[in-house]
């Protein structure tokens, strides 16, 4: 089904467009991976629940999806602005170990975290560090008419191609603010295509390159990659908002220079806004960031943080807060409790159409991704008594296809979590909260209460009255 015309926010040009795939058979999506020196945070992961949200809806609508998420495993500075030292590098140096075992580990490590949110499998994973030939052919191919030497490396000239920056918008000081200076540069903008290790550098990651040995500039690998899984023109590029002002910029310099014409590579260019905490955006390069195991560790499914995303719209800034997060598994719960009753009850016919919910939810995706809105439509969808649980079940589908919350098979089970560092375990709970209620029907309140203190200091807030019978939760 293709539905309704599926609109979408081009950060290149401002404006919603109507999506049309370059070739119907074969949607060609590149989102900019992780940079595998840390664990991801979940600020970082909102940006694969936003992709894979991306990916789900095109299938559903009938397209096949070929998706490409790669990984930076070599030439990220420390500063995404181009400057700094190399974040593989300082990581490894930092703790001591190979570089290589790094890489792999962290890589590792976000490979599970997305599959913990039900984020599904790209096409390819292509690292950088397989690429690096290819990123030489490619700064031995432009050089000439675009790049110029300086003792540390092979440059970018900005001003060689149309309207550099076009995407971000801005050419001002603000801008250019974000770019360390580096002597003989021509104009601030300017960027490494090559970076020539240090006369006494003692590097785990080098090549020999003919602007002498050292490693790729971090721009050149999505250039790279994207054109040889996809194509020197596709459909959409994807990525975090802050790549919008340098990474993004400079990777449709790159390509209008390969290509010898004014076009980008890519026909959209999408972009995800910030998670944000009352402290501010978070940032992995800080050191203080949230992980998706420390959500599993004071208690919550990953599926809540899936809920969380879902409940903001992709391009909104979304507030992260431990409040806010119990609420999306409240609702997450609230929305398995109604599945399974639907799947109890016996069937009978509809006296209500399923399919106008479909439709909903075609509309609600269809609009830039609002999911938002196709979350109202499946709540108000579960909750209509009109239409029979079978139709229900049957349009039940249809979200979970686009919304990849998986509650054709979550249970209740799945969702009595606990923090990892709770004194007693789920069996241990359910047996306290049996004890508590022949205390509570003894009228032992004392004892009650006691066992409700005890509960909490094990991470465990007991609910009662709750309307929806979970009995209790993790403390927040």
């Amino acid at each position: 089904m293709n539905g309704v015309p599926l609109i979408l926010y081009n950060s290149l040009s401002r404006m919603t467009e109507t999506f049309v795939p370059i070739d119907p058979a074969n949607v060609r999506v590149y989102s900019c991976g992780p940079t595998v020196y840390n664990y991801a945070h979940i600020g970082n992961l909102r940006a694969y629940v936003f992709t894979d949200t991306l990916g789900r809806v095109l299938r559903w609508k009938g397209w096949p999806l070929t998706h490409i998420i790669n990984i930076t495993d070599v030439g990220h500075l420390t500063s995404d602005a181009d400057a700094g030292d190399d974040k593989m590098e300082a990581a490894a140096k930092a703790a001591g170990q190979d570089i290589w075992a790094i890489a792999a580990h962290y890589t590792a490590t976000f490979k599970q975290n997305l599959r913990d949110l039900n984020i599904v499998d790209p096409a390819r994973f292509p690292l950088a560090t397989d690429h690096v030939a290819g990123m030489i052919d490619w700064g031995t191919a432009i050089e000439a008419k675009h790049c110029y030497r300086l003792p540390d490396g092979l440059y970018f000239d900005t001003a060689s191609v149309p309207d550099y920056g076009s995407l971000a918008r801005q050419k001002s000081d603000e801008g250019e603010s974000r770019i360390d200076p580096v002597a003989g540069k021509r104009n601030a903008a300017d960027f490494a295509i090559w970076r020539t290790s240090a006369p006494g550098e003692n590097r785990q990651m080098e090549w020999d390159s003919p602007w002498g040995r050292g490693a790729p500039g971090w721009h050149l690998e999505c250039s790279v990659m994207s054109r040889q899984y996809l194509g020197p023109k596709f459909d959409i590029h994807t990525g975090g908002i802050d790549h919008r002002e340098i990474h993004h910029p400079n990777e449709i310099a790159q390509n209008q220079a390969m290509s010898g014409t004014a076009d980008t590579g890519a026909n959209v260019w999408l972009h995800n806004n910030f998670l944000v905490e009352r402290a501010g955006k978070m940032s992995k390069s800080s050191g203080q960031f949230t992980r998706l195991q420390t959500l599993v560790d004071r208690g919550f499914h990953p599926l809540s943080y899936r809920m969380m995303c879902l409940q903001a719209q992709y391009r909104s800034e979304m507030e992260f807060s431990w409040e806010g997060l119990a609420a999306a598994q409240t609702r997450l719960k609230r929305l398995v409790q109604s599945v399974e009753a639907l799947r109890a009850r016996p069937d009978a016919p509809s006296a209500g159409p399923a399919g106008a919910y479909v439709e909903r939810l075609d509309a609600a995706v269809s609009d830039d991704l609002s999911t938002p809105r196709a979350l109202i439509a499946l709540d108000e969808l579960l909750a209509d008594k009109k239409v029979s649980a079978g139709d229900r079940l049957t349009a039940l589908a249809e979200f979970d296809a686009v919304l990849g919350l998986g509650l054709a098979t979550l249970t209740r089970a799945d969702l009595r979590t606990r923090p990892a560092d709770a004194p007693i375990d789920g069996d241990g709970v359910a047996a306290k909260l049996a004890e508590r209620r022949e205390a509570r029907a003894a009228k032992d309140f004392a004892r009650s209460d006691a066992i409700r203190d005890e509960l909490a200091a094990s991470g465990v807030e007991v609910m009662d009255g709750d309307p929806l019978g979970w009995d209790w939760r993790p403390s927040v």
